[in-house]
């Protein structure tokens, strides 16, 4: 994983002061990186009978479209709100400054369809979190959830656990 780990670039005071931010997009240039973090990712669900990744915009469509091929699936697009020309169903949560909204199609998922959630980072968990109140208010069954990347200290993937989620991720990182 460290060699993963130093694929990552921190990006000091962005997007204001006292975030380190995480950037995959250096991950997601190595071509050996890249197809290792989609094995990595996929791994633990390869026996699993998953019926769709969830991919949470925008990073999670490129993790999770290739993740689904890998374990031979289809993929549901997490949008932000307005973004997805369907009928859609959707999902509040809370962000620092007020509030967001997630959708996907109401026909993206059909009841009782096993369904993997896969995003690059989890911090706060909101955005995580909405995306498994929308799976289940679709009848779907969340599988899991898989990132390349977790901040413990803020506290997202606990907050999933909590929820009953098996949370898999790659990596973590100290600090905000």
């Amino acid at each position: 994983m460290e060699n993963l780990k130093r694929l990552i670039r921190t990006i000091p005071d962005y997007p204001k002061p006292g975030i380190m931010f995480r950037d995959i997009t250096t991950l997601l240039g190595d071509s050996q990186g890249l197809k290792a973090a989609i094995a990595r990712l996929a791994e633990p669900y390869r026996t699993e009978p998953v019926d769709a990744v969830a991919g949470i915009e925008a990073r999670g469509f490129i993790l999770g479209g290739a993740v689904a091929d890998r374990l031979g699936c289809g993929f549901v697009p997490i949008r932000k709100k307005g973004k997805l020309p369907w009928k859609t169903i959707g999902q509040e949560y809370t962000l620092e400054y007020g509030v967001d909204t997630i959708e996907i199609h109401e026909d993206a998922i059909k009841p009782g369809q096993r369904i993997l959630i896969v995003d690059d980072l989890i911090a706060t968990g909101g955005t995580a979190e909405a995306a498994v109140k929308l799976v289940r208010r679709s009848g779907g069954e969340v599988l899991g959830a898989a990132f390349v990347i977790d901040l413990p200290e803020i506290g997202g993937a606990k907050l999933l656990r909590d929820l009953g989620i098996a949370v898999h991720t790659l990596m973590a990182f100290e600090g905000h």
